[in-house]
């Protein structure tokens, strides 16, 4: 018996490949306002490649710097002789809001809490220097305060400055405000970020007790930390 005769292959010379785009990707896909991020792509096969919004066309392979200012989805459409391929990436816009970077009531409260448990610091007459007693009612707490704090960068405490009511009222402005930047630098020491402590001095003003004795005068002479704005 004859042998059959060889298969019949038909000739794949001539017939076009359809586009492939191997790569179409946006890095980061997420940026903060005014930021940027990188395009990528590579296609094959193609006779044209456009990237919108705003690119137009572009090499088969290649990368670009892009600015979005709002979020975006980026198309690439590969066009060759034997059909279209096309594909998608996004880059989106991370927005910090007020809401977002301040603290709602309820870690308003638990600020609070921890303030009360964070003691005045008290100085000695005419000085601004911590003592050990001042240092340690400080410490209490603390850490704990700068954690929160951190999570809110807008948000700011206030270290207020005081003094007793000798002396004049330009020379216990003065002295008020470094006792209260002494007691700023220290908690800032602790962990809590110094950026977000607003420093003010009442000097003589704001008595917390009124009598004309050292036992009363003590009392005055202290740094207080609030979240009063």
């Amino acid at each position: 018996m004859p042998a059959p005769p060889p298969a019949v292959q038909q000739a794949k010379a001539g017939v076009p490949d359809k586009p492939v785009i191997s790569l179409f990707a946006a890095s980061p896909g997420t940026i903060d306002e005014g930021g940027q991020a990188t395009l990528r792509w590579a296609v094959v096969h193609a006779d044209n490649v456009q990237i919108a919004p705003a690119l137009g066309q572009v090499q088969e392979s290649g990368s670009r710097e892009i600015f979005p200012s709002a979020d975006t989805v980026y198309t690439l459409t590969a066009t060759g002789p034997d059909g279209t391929a096309s594909a998608r990436a996004s880059v989106g816009i991370l927005v910090h809001t007020a809401s977002t970077r301040m603290p709602d009531q309820a870690t308003k409260n638990r600020i609070q809490e921890l303030l009360n448990r964070i003691q005045d610091a008290y100085f000695d007459y005419n000085k601004h220097s911590l003592r050990p007693d001042a240092e340690q009612a400080l410490v209490a707490d603390a850490k704990t305060l700068g954690e929160i704090l951190k999570d809110y960068p807008d948000y700011k405490l206030t270290v207020q400055g005081y003094c007793d009511e000798r002396g004049s009222e330009e020379y216990n402005l003065a002295l008020g405000d470094k006792r209260a930047t002494q007691a700023k630098d220290y908690l800032a020491s602790l962990g809590v970020p110094g950026a977000q402590l607003k420093t003010i001095s009442y000097g003589k003003e704001r008595q917390v007790c009124s009598e004309h004795d050292e036992a009363c005068w003590q009392k005055n002479r202290r740094a207080h930390i609030t979240q009063e704005q």
